[in-house]
């Protein structure tokens, strides 16, 4: 999608603070944390959102679950850590893009509020 923020952000068109990188997926740090370690972790290849996920594209989801332990791992988050996935506007997705948070480095209270 040409009007997509995570599409340019995917295509470093727009830059950010990456925290991983391969051919399938993108990390980077959220630019409005909400905990000390808050990452974003997109698919490059648009999806809109968990809603559209199908046998052929959710591949992608295992690997972004995979990368996200290990950056959980390598940032130091041995008390445990959150990973988000909002999907649709009453879910709360902002950016119509699949993406999973990774929050951590503080007690996380459930319902998050």
């Amino acid at each position: 999608m040409s009007d997509c923020i995570f599409c340019k952000i995917a295509k470093g068109e727009i830059p950010s603070r990456k925290a991983y990188e391969d051919d399938r997926i993108l990390a980077f740090y959220d630019l409005d944390p909400q905990a000390p370690v808050h990452i974003l972790l997109i698919p490059k290849t648009h999806i809109a959102g968990a809603d559209e996920l199908t046998e052929e594209n959710s591949g992608v989801v295992a690997h972004i679950f995979c990368v996200a332990s290990r950056l959980a791992r390598e940032l130091g988050l041995e008390n445990g850590y959150r990973i988000v996935n909002n999907c649709g506007a009453d879910g709360g997705q902002s950016v119509r893009h699949l993406h999973f948070h990774l929050l951590g480095g503080r007690s996380m209270a459930w319902p998050p509020g």
